[in-house]
């Protein structure tokens, strides 16, 4: 068995996720997306706003500076000349998938109908109509939003529910709906779902494509390995969310095939597997910053594993509790994860807010501090802000660089 070390599973694991690609030189393209996402092969989406969208970020980590709106585009709208790139479903979390993607989930969306239907059991039985009479309004009105839909119908709008988590009658059937395929997103308004037939959204031979579940889940597990590179079992299984049976199953006949290969990583007490077609560079180099819901990052024991990065969101901690803010967007530099930074996109006073700032321990603010000026610098102007205000917290030397770096700026 073929051993690593774990320099190079990182190094790996970075190749993988697209950081040694070179960006690009001149204008963002559509093409410059899909390379993109042939390495991370989703986009987490989140409501959280406070410095970006998690969905943007990190195309701006490996791409750099690109219009936002082109991404919208790809994913949100429809032309023959410019058909769709990506559509939305559970895949890590909620997610946009390339849209050849979407019927390697037909298994979960059958899963979801089982499931989401019992949980709705209550529901169901006391509006036994409701949900005919959504896809009616969908298919009348589409692309529409559940406010609509509730207007239209006539759902029960109760008085005092939270927008998020304690839904209207409505809203719990949309969801049950998407979940199950039969709505999909045709577009959103600002960051609200407009609900639409998977029919007017997505391509016929992609609506009919319904592949046997171990198959679709042994594709999973491949496109799980290509984008980490070198993984755990259990690190291709959090990729989309698979089931330990699934994924073991799905690995062992990955390893059979010679689309695996099992290898000891150094440090690592879990078996590893490395795709065939991985690349492990002799170094890496770049920066980049990354968001709480980076690919690269999300499954927080992996980045520990891969570089000795302890990382947790604290956005429900409460603020005096917190160890290093509320949204932390981790700093790479040539390989390694040495520093972090609490972001806020103060949009009224056009400036981008560092409260905290970070550098991990051995390493020099000295060296961090104009890499980092430089990157903060490129995302306060990739989200139109006019400029930077370091705040007070973090370590004492790399707030003074980066004030000083920022103020010439």
């Amino acid at each position: 068995m073929q051993t690593m070390s774990a320099a190079a599973a990182r190094r790996t694991a970075l190749a993988a996720q697209g950081f040694t690609d070179s960006r690009p030189t001149g204008q963002v393209t559509r093409q410059h997306l899909n390379r993109a996402l042939s390495r991370t092969k989703l986009l987490q989406l989140d409501s959280v706003n406070v410095a970006v969208r998690a969905h943007y970020m990190p195309l701006f980590s490996r791409l750099g500076a690109y219009p936002a709106a082109l991404l919208d585009d790809a994913a949100w709208s429809s032309t023959a000349a410019k058909p769709r790139l990506f559509v939305e479903y559970w895949a890590h979390e909620a997610s946009l998938i390339p849209v050849r993607d979407w019927s390697l989930l037909r298994w979960r969306m059958r899963m979801y109908g089982g499931s989401w239907r019992s949980r709705s059991r209550e529901l169901l039985e006391n509006s036994p109509g409701l949900v005919d009479d959504v896809l009616a309004a969908v298919k009348d009105l589409g692309p529409v939003g559940a406010g609509t839909l509730e207007r239209e119908i006539g759902g029960d709008v109760r008085q005092g529910r939270g927008p998020w988590w304690n839904r209207t009658d409505t809203k719990r059937v949309c969801e049950l709906l998407f979940a199950m395929g039969e709505l999909t997103t045709g577009t959103r308004k600002g960051f609200e779902r407009l609900y639409d037939l998977p029919e007017r959204v997505l391509p016929s031979d992609v609506l009919t494509h319904d592949p046997a579940e171990e198959d679709a889940v042994r594709e999973l597990v491949l496109r799980s390995a290509a984008a980490l590179g070198v993984a755990t079992e259990s690190d291709l299984r959090d990729y989309y969310r698979l089931s330990p049976s699934q994924s073991r199953r799905a690995v062992a006949e990955l390893v059979d095939g010679g689309e695996l290969e099992p290898v000891a990583v150094a440090g690592w007490r879990q078996q590893a597997y490395l795709h065939a077609a991985a690349r492990t560079p002799r170094r890496v180099r770049g920066r980049a910053l990354l968001c709480p819901f980076d690919p690269l990052i999300w499954e927080r024991s992996r980045a520990e594993r891969l570089f000795g990065f302890r990382y947790r969101i604290e956005i429900y901690v409460p603020e005096p509790k917190r160890e290093y803010g509320y949204y932390v967007f981790p700093f790479l530099l040539n390989g390694e994860l040495v520093g972090r930074v609490d972001l806020k996109a103060d949009r009224a006073a056009k400036v981008l807010r560092v409260p905290g700032a970070f550098a991990e321990p051995g390493q020099d603010p000295a060296v961090i501090a104009p890499e980092l000026a430089d990157a903060l610098s490129e995302m306060a102007g990739w989200l139109g802000l006019d400029g930077i205000v370091i705040g007070s917290r973090g370590d004492d030397r790399l707030v003074e660089a980066l004030r000083a770096l920022t103020r010439r700026t």
